[in-house]
């Protein structure tokens, strides 16, 4: 499964186009101070508050080659009207179109909670996920950036997946994951991550579901975790890690967000 999940991380190296140089809104401190919050209150159909949300446009072959070309259109991601951001994939003749939404230039944090109640999406190809990202990966790259996946499933949802990717003294990857065999697509679940100094917990609802410190690390690996990350959230389709798009898989495949939380606690 590492193996898979380094595929996964990939996701970035093929779209660095879309980072900007400079990070804005960062935050770091103690407190349990609100530092961004989106309850993705408007009207049905249009956009995202611009203000926290940014989108990453192209693919067709990124990351773990997928299969979708991510657009801005209202048609892949934009308010329900009903408190939800919907994120969707979507079949396009013989392709597929989907949205992932950054907060890359808009806001990012260093320490505290990253939280998201996610409905997600489950069918054969379908890979949903909730992570964060270095900001400075324009300038050093990935793994250097270092990554930091709060939720992703693929397929059936037989299993969830939390990791950490970064790099070695040598520049190769090297993945901790944390994995659960709960089907979480049944409902709305709060997915969370708490980040410290040197140390980052993954949590469901009010489980925990992983713990890493820089000490679990192997000699050459280097933490890279304490500086600022910004927040996606996607839906992929295809690739090496779910594998092709499966004849019964629905379309269009909805990822359903009723808020995002980020405190400095």
């Amino acid at each position: 499964m590492s193996s898979a999940a380094v595929f996964l991380a990939l996701a970035c190296v093929g779209a660095t186009g879309w980072y900007a140089s400079n990070d804005v809104a960062q935050a770091s401190g103690k407190g349990e101070n609100v530092l961004m919050f989106d309850d993705f209150v408007g009207a049905a159909g249009t956009s995202p508050d611009s203000r926290y949300w940014g989108h990453a446009v192209g693919g067709g072959g990124w990351g773990n080659d997928e299969a979708q070309v991510y657009t801005d259109d209202l048609a892949n991601s934009r308010l329900d009207g009903e408190g939800n951001l919907v994120i969707e994939a979507r079949r396009d003749g013989s392709g597929y179109t989907s949205a992932r939404l950054v907060t890359l230039d808009r806001f990012a944090f260093q320490y505290g909670r990253a939280e998201a109640r996610i409905k997600l999406p489950k069918g054969q190809g379908l890979h949903p996920a909730f992570w964060l990202l270095g900001t400075d990966v324009n300038r050093v790259g990935w793994p250097q950036s270092g990554e930091i996946d709060v939720i992703e499933t693929i397929n059936d949802v037989s299993f969830y997946h939390s990791a950490l990717h970064g790099p070695s003294a040598d520049g190769t990857p090297w993945a901790l994951n944390a994995e659960g065999s709960e089907d979480v697509s049944d409902d709305f679940h709060d997915y969370w991550v708490e980040r410290s100094p040197d140390r980052i917990t993954f949590g469901i609802d009010d489980a925990v579901t992983g713990e890493f410190s820089r000490t679990d690390l192997d000699p050459g690996q280097e933490w890279v975790f304490d500086k600022p990350f910004s927040l996606l959230l996607n839906v992929a389709v295809g690739g090496r890690w779910p594998g092709e798009v499966g004849a019964g898989t629905t379309f269009p495949a909805t990822m359903l967000v009723d808020w995002v939380r980020v405190t400095d606690e």
